[in-house]
Parts: structure tokens; C-alpha cells; sequence
């Protein structure tokens, strides 16, 4: 089922997102936390590629055995970053194959040691170009796309930001899911700018538990996510990282109630591949599905 379909049925929508581990041990964690995550039932999850599709057959493979083994529906992610047109059809084409309805279409970030890579030739130069192949070629898959709450790290011009982002909806794409956030009202803010556009399709809030100091402080580095004043002094005065998770639950938590009082579309965990602190923030709703 798309999920602008699954969006459609009564929520509420919750989501989560993984990355493919790189060993066996850290594959047994994963699947030991998606049958945690799996009796909350969630919309969908999804599996994203490394930085210039480094992790392209990692996530191929977690994606499929994923749709193999368990009754989750699956997003996959794909993006132009360091992928020739003819190796992503090939992508798809697995997907389709393997019954897998849906991806997230992304130009994706480049590889660390060349931050300055762009798209190969004979690729795709942005989202929405991959995203017009896919409802060409691949009318069959649902296709969503990545918005920037607190705006695009790489456009600075917000007006500019918007039209971009309009451009992958009216290339076809179903819904936005969003990067991660801390503070609300930029993600309003962000929703009204869509308005304002034109852009009509559902908006999933993308929500991430803190759980490490060292993680924090990575994540701030990795996303550029800007950080609210009263959180980061209370990740600060934790004493240790037991404080830091309890302090990231609550935040999340409070998040995501204010974010279903206001019929947000649906909520996207970053899970990090762990399923405790998203399993706290979803009892501390204490919503039914």
C-alpha cells in the first residue's frame, strides 16, 4: 500500500526510520529492536543510505529481508548522490521485485572524504528529477520526499528553499517527511511556508530521542539541527548518559504531544536503531493503534 494511502486511514501515524548495520552482531541488534518497535504497529519504517550511497547494498539487502520476514511496510531510500541512472533502475527494479511499494527519493549527502561531490554523469542532478523518473518509469511506487524544517543547510535563501521543495511535489511526490527537530514552532513555521506555496500533501514531523551526550553533540555536528537554549543546558547538567536519555525522552515526548494536539500528519522516529527511548516516548502518549 502507498503510503499517501496508509496516511488516508485513521491515525494516529507514528514511523520509524534505521540504518543498515555494517556486522552481523549489529544486524541481531536491529532486528532485536524492529521486534520490539513492531507490535506498536506503525505506519511504515524506513532504511536510509550512507553519505554518496556508501551503504547502497547494505540497505538493499535490510530493505528486502525486511519486506521478506516481517509484515511491516517498507520505505526505501534512494538517492542520486554517487548512482548512475542505470544502477538506480536496477535499485528499483529489486524493489519492485521484492514487493516493496514505496521509497524516499533523495539526492543525498556527499561521501566525507570528497564533501564536494555532486551527481555522476548520467545520473540525476536533483531530487526532483529522480523523483519525475520514478512516477515515469515506476508508476507503481509511492514516492516521498525530505523537508527542512529549519531550512536547508545548503540554501539559505528560504524562498528559494520552498520552490525546490514545490518542484518535488509537483514532480509527483506523495508526502514530505521531514529532518529532525527540537523546538515545534519551526516545524509550524515550516508547514505554513508549504501552505503559503501551494503544497498540499501530508507532512510527517521527524522526531529524534536523544539518548548519549557524545551522540548529541554528533548529531549537532552531522544535521546542523539547532539546538533550544533550555535543552542544551539541560543536556549539560546531566551527569551522566542514564540522564541524558531520560532528559531526550521527556523532550520528545512533549514534542510529539504537542504535535498530535495539532493533527500533525504523522510522526517519523529516528530510531538510531534503538528501540527503548521511542518505546518511552510512544507509552508516555499513551496512544492506541
Amino acid at each position: 500500500m502507498h503510503i499517501a494511502e496508509v496516511l488516508r486511514q485513521p491515525g494516529p501515524h507514528i514511523s520509524f526510520e534505521f540504518f543498515p548495520p555494517k556486522t552481523e552482531e549489529a544486524a541481531q541488534a536491529l532486528f532485536e529492536a524492529i521486534k520490539e518497535l513492531a507490535p506498536i504497529n506503525p505506519s511504515f519504517v524506513s532504511v536510509t543510505y550512507g553519505a554518496g550511497g556508501s551503504t547502497r547494498e547494505l540497505t538493499r539487502e535490510l530493505v528486502v529481508r525486511l519486506q521478506r520476514e516481517t509484515n511491516l511496510t517498507v520505505v526505501a531510500h534512494v538517492t542520486t548522490m554517487g548512482a548512475t541512472r542505470e544502477e538506480i533502475i536496477r535499485l528499483l527494479e529489486t524493489y519492485v521485485e521484492s514487493g516493496i511499494e514505496n521509497v524516499l527519493a533523495l539526492r543525498g549527502d556527499p561521501p566525507r572524504d570528497n564533501p564536494n561531490a555532486r551527481y555522476v554523469e548520467n545520473g540525476f542532478p536533483h531530487a526532483a528529477d529522480l523523483v519525475a523518473f520514478i512516477k515515469k518509469r515506476f508508476p507503481q511506487l509511492g514516492v516521498g520526499v525530505a523537508g527542512f524544517p529549519e531550512g536547508h543547510p545548503e540554501t539559505p535563501n528560504r524562498l528559494k528553499e520552498m520552490e525546490y521543495l514545490k518542484a518535488k511535489v509537483d514532480a509527483g511526490a506523495d508526502y514530505i517527511c521531514t529532518q529532525l527537530f527540537f523546538d515545534n514552532r519551526d516545524f509550524y513555521d515550516f508547514c505554513e511556508r508549504c501552505e503559503i506555496v501551494g503544497i498540499r500533501v501530508p507532512i510527517l514531523a521527524g522526531l529524534m530521542p536523544i539518548t548519549t551526550r557524545a551522540g548529541f553533540m554528533r548529531m549537532a555536528e552531522l544535521t546542523g539541527a539547532r539546538i533550544p537554549a533550555k535543552l542544551l543546558r539541560a543536556i549539560l547538567r546531566a551527569q551522566n548518559d542514564e540522564e541524558v536519555e531520560r532528559i531526550g525522552i521527556h523532550w520528545a515526548t512533549q514534542q510529539a504531544f504537542d504535535l498530535y494536539d495539532r493533527k500533525v500528519a504523522g510522526i517519523h522516529f529516528y530510531t538510531l536503531n534503538r528501540s527503548r527511548p521511542t518505546l518511552r516516548v510512544y507509552e508516555a502518549l499513551a496512544i492506541h493503534r
